[in-house]
């Protein structure tokens, strides 16, 4: 897992303003299905946010384990929406640089 600044986390925060929730977590909870789109929309995006519309008292926890699943960065979690960083591997493909 990533670790990162608190310069860089301010940098993504400003970065994931706009952004939509493009992942949401419902009564499912965090299944494989889950983690899948995840980890694909963290190829495809780099930064992306997360919704929690059910299980918000463990929101921590869940995405600490979406975290460690998807090799991700926990930027923030700011109310029931969670903000993932993972930067891409080749760094022609990289959209944010940190």
């Amino acid at each position: 897992m990533v670790e990162l600044n608190s310069k860089q986390r301010k940098t993504l925060e400003k970065f994931a303003h706009l952004l939509n929730p493009v992942v949401i977590v419902g009564s499912a909870g965090v299944t494989e299905g889950l983690l899948a789109m995840v980890d694909s929309s963290l190829s495809a995006h780099e930064l992306i946010k997360i919704k929690f519309n059910e299980y918000k008292e463990d929101k921590i926890e869940l995405t600490k384990k979406i975290c460690s699943q998807c090799n991700a960065a926990l930027v923030r979690i700011i109310g029931n929406n969670a903000i993932l960083f993972r930067q891409a591997e080749k760094s022609e493909d990289r959209k944010i640089k940190i």
